[in-house]
């Protein structure tokens, strides 16, 4: 059995009222979680003030004292997800914090963008685009946080949200889109944004 498959197993076993599984499913999930983090500071630089391991400790921290019951594999990568992206944002705000200032970097939605210690107030403007995604379209917005914050494949990314890989990819490429205009459009004043998805 795929270990993927041994975490939904064990998160239908706890759900049904075994304890025991809690216990086996906990490294399970720690894996899951280093296995997310590692795909995506994959490229980074070495001397990145934010590893891999710090991104999961931190991450498990946050799932495993949360009040969320797990209903099975995806529903926790899905979550895991937004709980990354939510911890590389206030690295970012307190990277921007100490520089103060700074020079604007370019906008591109990519995994070294987003996990750069050079630009977070890139992670910041993406984060802030992608609530305004979210208002438009919840899915689009998804997507892009399943793929680049929480580091999913596409084959992940649509077995998380129960759509098909075409469909990710082709919300991935719209949702770029969407997203460099519409920052480009909040730099420029806030006067233009980038429309309805």
């Amino acid at each position: 059995m795929s270990a993927a498959h041994e975490v939904t197993r064990l998160f239908t076993a706890w759900r049904e009222g075994d304890e025991a599984s809690l216990e086996r499913l906990m490294p399970l999930l720690y894996d899951e979680l280093r296995q997310l983090a590692s795909r995506y500071m994959r490229g980074e630089r070495s001397d990145h003030t934010l590893q891999a391991t710090a991104l999961v400790n931190e991450a498990y921290l946050r799932l495993v004292g949360s009040d969320v019951s797990f209903a099975d594999r995806s529903h926790f990568l899905r979550i895991a997800a937004q709980v990354m992206r939510r911890i590389l944002v206030d690295h970012a705000k307190a990277k921007k914090a100490l520089k103060r200032g700074g020079n604007q970097h370019p906008v591109t939605l990519d995994e070294s963008v987003l996990a750069s210690d050079d630009a977070p107030e890139v992670v910041l403007e993406v984060d802030e685009a992608l609530q305004r995604l979210a208002e438009h379209d919840e899915r689009k917005s998804k997507v892009v946080e399943l793929f680049y914050f929480g580091g999913l494949s596409y084959e992940e990314s649509a077995a998380a949200l129960g759509i098909s890989e075409a469909t990710v990819h082709r919300d991935l490429r719209f949702a770029k889109a969407w997203l460099h205009k519409e920052i480009e459009a909040q730099r420029r004043g806030g006067s233009e944004t980038a429309g309805s998805a």
